[in-house]
């Protein structure tokens, strides 16, 4: 398995994943290979990994030295931060000979305030298991080291989704899966609904605990977006002590496993190896109030009642996620199941059971099953 980053900041080292309080590990394959690249002026590219990969046939790589004579290294993409993790069978690369064919693509979408990280540990158990695909995890506009990468407005779900079409193109990738959650999931509809190409057809669309409408937020005791962002717009640039936001989180009303979730947006401001004295927020805090406006005000039930031939949405809803789902979407859905079988396209419902919003950190195993389906 190869994991090709254009970017450090957002670390996909680890063989684990916190989400909140919870941490989910996935033991590596023995036998699995596995490559790191980082763009860089030198050829010898390092990965650092963590301990249970001890024995896994981890090492430096040294990148092919024709590619790094020819200067045709990976470079940092000018639109989006990105990772490229690639099944232990893949062997192409977009500076390589263009004549290899291209392995099949999914592209994983993160929902506001969130990181191309948030799909590390899955992914990467997803390349194991399918070896013969690659997975491009994006950080989305305004968010981790995208941020950095200043984009012209408006912040919307429409320039959100173009953002990716574009580093997609630029990448030569052709994706058959786009799975997005939350604010991703209507992002990978507007992917669907804005370009033919350069989507490959059929491509199936996977749209996790997020209706194509009206944004329904939580109720009492759960946790409200809008209200999050608000609170954190009150909070200085520099932050002393992540446990001082985290407290002031849980007293402002928000669940603890949200704010030590939301407190992984926080990165040391000194030098690289010495003792962090202060934090600062990696993403764009007014960019990301306007791409939630957005998402609110957002419909996007054309495509859905109306998919394009060779195109299949697949709606996920979360089992404990109540609140978002209306009778109403859910008739509207089954009643596009319907239409679009007649249409040589698919729309089709899912339940993930045991679950709440964060439908990968509460059930990654039954999540893994059902989206297993578009890898076979």
């Amino acid at each position: 398995m190869a994991a090709i980053s254009n970017l450090a900041g957002c670390s996909h080292g680890g063989s684990s994943v916190n989400f909140g309080e919870r941490r989910l590990t996935f033991r590596p394959t023995p036998a699995l290979k596995t490559r790191i690249s980082w763009p860089s002026k030198n050829p010898l590219a390092v990965g650092h990994l963590g301990k249970g990969y001890k024995n896994s046939g981890v090492r430096m790589a040294l990148v092919d030295e024709k590619l790094a004579r020819r200067g045709d290294l990976p470079k940092p993409s000018d639109i989006l931060a990105f990772d490229l993790v690639q099944g232990a069978l893949v062997k192409w690369s977009s500076v390589t000979d263009r004549s290899l064919p291209e392995p099949p693509t999914a592209v994983f979408l993160h929902g506001i305030l969130g990181c191309r990280k948030n799909w590390g540990t899955f992914t990467r158990r997803l390349a194991q298991e399918f070896p013969t695909w690659q997975f491009l995890l994006v950080d989305l506009r305004c968010h981790g080291d995208s941020a950095s990468i200043k984009k012209r407005g408006p912040h919307t779900v429409s320039s959100t989704a173009l953002d990716v079409l574009k580093l997609v193109r630029q990448l030569r990738l052709t994706p058959r899966v786009l799975v997005g959650h939350s604010f991703g999931g209507k992002v990978a509809l507007s992917m669907a609904e804005q370009a033919a190409k350069p989507l490959a057809r059929p491509v199936r669309v996977w749209v996790l605990d997020a209706t194509p409408g009206k944004v329904r937020p939580g109720g009492d005791g759960e946790d409200h977006p809008e209200e999050l962002i608000s609170v954190l717009s009150t909070l200085p640039q520099e932050i002393s002590s992540k446990r001082d936001v985290v407290d002031v989180l849980v007293r402002k009303g928000f669940s603890k496993d949200v704010a030590q979730w939301v407190v992984t947006n926080l990165r040391p401001t000194g030098p690289l190896g010495s003792s962090p004295s202060t934090f600062s927020w990696v993403f764009d805090l007014k960019g990301i109030s306007e791409m939630y406006k957005s998402y609110e005000e957002t419909n996007l039930w054309k495509i859905v009642e109306d998919v394009p031939r060779g195109v299949h949405v697949n709606f996920l809803k979360a089992e404990r996620s109540l609140h978002r789902w209306a009778l109403e979407d859910l008739q509207r859905i089954h009643a596009a199941e319907e239409l679009a079988a007649e249409e040589a396209a698919g729309v089709e419902m899912h339940v993930l059971e045991d679950a709440g919003h964060w439908v990968h950190a509460d059930n990654p195993d039954g999540l893994f099953k059902i989206l297993s389906s578009s890898f076979q």
